[in-house]
């Protein structure tokens, strides 16, 4: 159940809506290439250090980094892992119920029959149009905040896990339906080779930069969520086997949304830099022209929004246990109040598809949609990745060997290289990474 819920948390709108994008936008098979390597060297090994984290503290992160500075006599600067874990996790739920909004307002549109026989222009003006009234954004991004607040005011264990054993291999299976339909396009060589084939002149420090954030951001690291669900792995469980196979099910899933979702982009000559509305603009053409294209349509915007409740609820999460643990306010009492905060502050990204738009610059690139993109790079690109290599210091680093051999199980083979990535790969990776990307060397030295 571990990794059926950690894997609710890591699977969601990062990869099947994000993914694809930020993928269209980096020029494709050089970015899956970098992305890849990053989860390898960076994502697995950060991973098993976060959950190692929270089933040494067993707490909330703030409390857990508090009792573990404590026990291993560490500097109490090392707290702020816990803290800034819960602000990126709070930011990014802000825009992520924005996003997640879309996916509700689609069911219902895929439910009336809307894409049936849907060009690729009709799609692309229906989401505009979509983005394009404020008052809509709204109430689906009030619906899913309602939706998630909920969930954790009544706790979220029961029931929660009996759907995520459900309804995400139905995810699972209605993405590789839509690769069947994608390989009957007409652009699957094209979509696979765009997705598959590096091109290595793509290849810069912000395209680096943002493959290092998007596994930070896929893998739920650096926000506090992982360590809360650490705190619930048995102690007889591998850290090391669990966060392998919650990292290779997050990454097959993205993959398949990618030759489910190019293919589409090629044989309807659509932009593959289309930016955040990608799937939106795409998946419609295709349940709008496969058979009982209605049915599937509905439950697959269905089960995208399970998969985005599930990671919302994971984001939540972290800073609800803290106020329950700490202010002895009841669980009903936070949620409702971490909801609403969340609530007020994604009124800034509803805005930003609309009157609150405006262009900026990051690293060479030019992005439009406002305070959304510096919400998605603040947190995604820099404070995740920034906390993760701080977890990789502390857990390599500062904490007694004893410590992280205990929770291991064992010092073998796997938790020696284990160690050797986190404490020399990992940060050397990240700090390069971040150098580059930020011009303090030169990207070519």
């Amino acid at each position: 159940m571990f990794i059926l819920a950690a894997t609710g948390s890591a699977v969601g709108l990062g990869n099947i809506w994000k993914f694809p994008y930020i993928t269209g936008e980096n020029g494709g098979g050089a970015f899956v290439l970098v992305y890849l390597v990053c989860i390898a060297l960076v994502g697995i090994p950060i991973m098993m250090a976060e959950v190692l984290l929270g089933r040494r503290g067993r707490q909330s992160p703030i409390n857990t980094m508090r009792l573990l500075v404590k026990d291993e006599n560490a500097a109490k600067v090392w707290q702020f892992i816990g803290w800034s874990g819960v602000v990126a996790g709070f930011l990014i739920l802000s825009y992520y119920s924005v996003i997640a909004g879309w996916a509700l307002a689609y069911v219902l549109r895929a439910a009336r029959g809307l894409f049936t026989g849907i060009t690729a222009e009709a799609s692309t003006a229906a989401f505009g149009e979509l983005l394009s009234d404020p008052k809509q954004l709204m109430i689906w991004h009030t619906l899913f905040m309602v939706m998630t607040t909920v969930v954790v005011a009544r706790g979220v264990k029961s029931g929660l896990e009996q759907a995520v054993r459900v309804l995400m291999p139905a995810l699972f299976i209605l993405l590789l339906l839509l690769v069947g339909y994608a390989m009957n396009s007409g652009g699957f060589s094209q979509g696979a080779a765009f997705l598959f084939s590096p091109d290595f002149s793509k290849i810069t420090a912000g395209v680096v930069l943002t493959a290092m954030g998007h596994a930070f951001f896929t893998l739920s690291l650096g926000m506090g969520a992982i360590m809360v669900y650490g705190s619930y792995l048995p102690d007889d469980a591998s850290i090391a086997k669990t966060s392998v196979i919650i990292a290779l099910m997050d990454t097959g899933v993205a993959l398949l949304a990618g030759l489910a979702i190019f293919p589409i982009v090629f044989a309807n000559g659509l932009p593959t830099g289309a930016g955040p509305g990608l799937i939106f603009q795409t998946l419609p053409i295709a349940f709008g022209n496969m058979p009982g294209g209605t049915f599937f349509g509905t439950l697959f915007f269905l089960l995208l929004t399970f998969a985005a409740w599930t990671s919302a609820i994971s984001l939540i999460e972290p800073v609800v246990a803290w106020l329950v643990e700490n202010r002895r306010v009841s669980r009903p009492l936070a949620a409702s109040l971490v909801g609403l905060l969340t609530w007020l502050l994604g009124i800034v990204t509803v805005m930003s598809f609309s009157a609150w738009a405006f262009e900026f610059t990051f690293i060479n690139e030019t992005k439009s949609n406002g305070m959304f993109d510096i919400f998605d790079i603040l947190t995604a690109n820099i404070m995740l990745p920034l906390g993760g290599l701080a977890m990789a210091i502390f857990a390599g680093w500062v904490m007694k060997r004893e410590s992280t051999v205990e929770e291991f199980g064992g010092d073998g083979f796997a938790y020696k290289l284990w160690r050797f990535v986190l404490r020399y790969i990992t940060p050397l990776g990240v700090t390069v990474v971040f150098l580059k990307a930020f011009g303090v060397f030169d990207a070519g030295s």
